[in-house]
């Protein structure tokens, strides 16, 4: 790679491109507001300084942004940068290039995938907008998650174990053909796998789809036990789709001994022996980072998640607005709740110096510990938090914790009847600091009101609370998010719901184009990138659109009265 900038647009080009597009378009303006974004030096750690002359990441980048304006395929983009005078432009490209193969954008996302540079034009543009006034530290920006849908199809268990050994069987054809004619009848096993197994129908009776499942299991079993033998090359369990079938088979299946001595591979019974928790639990052989996940009662998916933050100052109406941008895109597996990546969006929005005064989000980001961290930190997150979750506050009766007086000084609870505690014990629940507060059975057994206060075997009452400062946050933050100024506040959030909504409208946000984690991640930066350039574009025409329409009898008498 020679680093440089984009090419200078080519003067015929730049003269025919404006005859055509008097107004210019969403290309054109994005090549003259921010082409210093689009610099060769961005990639340089993905490209050597010696060799053949490589493509221009810079340009490959700006065909890649362009391309998810418009969310077209990478052989659409490829053609597109040929014949397209706007992109021609863009690209600073003359009217006679031919353009590029359209395998370069999927090599050139590789590279960088490769070295771990899938955000860094989201993160430039970001920089470049901070610098410009478009993006400051201290404002409101907020967060909001939606579901990504894997680009695999989804699988039962059982089209799961037989896809998984086809997978495997496919992937040794090639690398080890020799050793694989050796430990298995090929013959068989290519009557039975050639052909991907959820293509065909399956059995219709429950008891061959048993036998169906339990074939599948055995031939598993027994290509494992032939990889993992002591004769068997080493490399050949290293394999990955080898690997995955063997921890499909070790969450699908059991191996057991019968009463007369024989093995038998059984399939196990999700509603009675369980099946792996959803963080771990492969979905399919050729993606190994889709996990299944479930949002309420009627949002089933197989993918990923990914949050969006982006500004949301309120409008002053003083000429000096600005366009709401996307400062961060955060990419997760299906199973991570929405709390975990609280922590994440914070730390990326201040490594880069925008990080919020105020940010808003929905009550599935926050805990009173985030809440107070991020307060340290200078940001005021805005988001209501969880309610008490006793038995007696979802009931709505008895003593909740709010019936009872504590004194931190004395380390004493008092309850609603005036007994006192005979226990304070510190713990640590859940890798967090608790407080465990017991009352004496004398005082609760003899209680009129202990049918209210618990229905613990025990008979008495048994409180759980957090440090000093975390509980009077908890409970000042509870008793503010049911005022009527807190709500009109928390509005602002709601917005973010139509961000992700033009996202999905405008680059699909919400269904992967690639397999695999690090692929999704790039993906969505490039959506977050393209987002944050359609509303650039229309704050950069928005202008002239503001202004009142004159009418021709107005500028008639503007210009008698001259």
């Amino acid at each position: 790679m020679r680093p440089g900038g984009l090419p200078p647009v080519p003067e015929q080009t730049a003269r025919t491109a404006r005859a055509a597009f008097p107004g210019g378009s969403l290309p054109m303006r994005l090549r003259d507001h921010l082409a210093e974004v689009f610099d060769d030096a961005l990639f340089r750690d993905a490209f050597p300084d010696r060799g053949a002359p490589a493509q221009s990441p810079a340009l490959l980048a700006l065909v890649t942004v362009l391309q998810f304006t418009e969310n077209l395929t990478d052989r659409q983009a490829a053609d597109a940068s040929r014949d397209r005078l706007s992109w021609k432009y863009a690209l600073g490209t003359e009217l006679s290039d031919t353009g590029f193969d359209f395998s370069a954008l999927s090599k050139f996302r590789a590279r960088l995938i490769g070295y771990g540079l899938e955000r860094t034009v989201l993160e430039r543009l970001v920089e470049h907008c901070r610098e410009a006034g478009l993006i400051k530290a201290g404002g409101k920006q907020r967060t909001d998650s939606t579901h990504v849908i894997s680009a695999v199809r989804d699988l039962n268990r059982t089209e799961l174990a037989g896809e998984s050994v086809r997978a495997a069987l496919e992937v040794l054809a090639v690398a080890a053909p020799s050793w694989l004619a050796g430990a298995i009848d090929v013959a068989e096993f290519a009557e039975r796998y050639g052909s991907r197994v959820d293509g065909w129908t399956m059995p219709r009776s429950k008891t061959k789809r048993d036998r169906l499942a339990q074939v599948f299991g055995q031939d598993a079993l027994t290509l494992c036990r032939a990889a993992w033998a002591d004769d068997a090359p080493r490399w050949v369990r290293e394999i990955d789709a080898v690997a995955l079938m063997r921890q499909v088979l070790v969450q699908t299946y059991s191996v057991r001994t019968d009463a007369r001595g024989w093995e038998v591979v059984r399939k196990r019974d999700a509603d009675n022996e369980g099946v792996p928790p959803g963080h771990i639990r492969l979905a399919s052989p050729y993606h190994p980072d889709a996990r299944w996940s479930a949002k309420g009662e009627d949002l089933f998916w197989i993918g990923y998640k990914v949050h969006l933050t982006e500004t949301c100052d309120t409008p002053t109406g003083a000429g000096t607005d600005v366009p709401r941008l996307i400062t961060d895109v955060h990419t997760t597996t299906a199973t991570v709740p929405d709390v975990k990546a609280t922590a994440s969006i914070q730390r990326h929005l201040a490594a880069r110096q925008v990080a919020p005064g105020e940010h808003y989000l929905d009550s599935g980001y926050p805990s009173v510990d985030l809440v107070v961290e991020a307060a340290g930190r200078g940001i005021t997150m805005v988001t209501p938090l969880l309610a008490d979750h006793s038995p007696q506050a979802k009931a709505a009766q008895g003593f909740d914790k709010s019936a009872f007086r504590i004194d931190w000084k004395t380390r004493q609870v008092r309850c609603p009847q005036g007994a006192t505690s005979a226990g304070w014990y510190p713990v640590t629940q859940h890798g967090r600091d608790a407080i465990v507060i017991d009352f004496a059975r004398a005082d609760c057994h003899s209680c009129p009101t202990q049918a209210n206060c618990t229905n613990s075997v025990r008979g008495t009452r048994m409180l759980t609370l957090r440090p000093r400062e975390l509980h009077e946050h908890t409970t000042t933050a509870r008793a503010e998010q049911h005022t009527e100024s807190w709500r009109t506040k928390y509005a602002l959030r709601a917005g973010v719901e139509g961000t992700v909504n033009q996202a999905l409208d405008i680059t699909g946000i919400r269904r992967a184009r690639y397999r695999g984690l690090p692929k999704a991640t790039l993906q969505h930066a490039f959506s977050a990138t393209a987002l944050n350039i359609v509303r650039l574009d229309a704050w950069w025409t928005a202008g002239p659109l503001r202004q009142p329409r004159t009418s021709r009898l107005e500028r008639l008498s503007y210009q008698l009265t001259g």
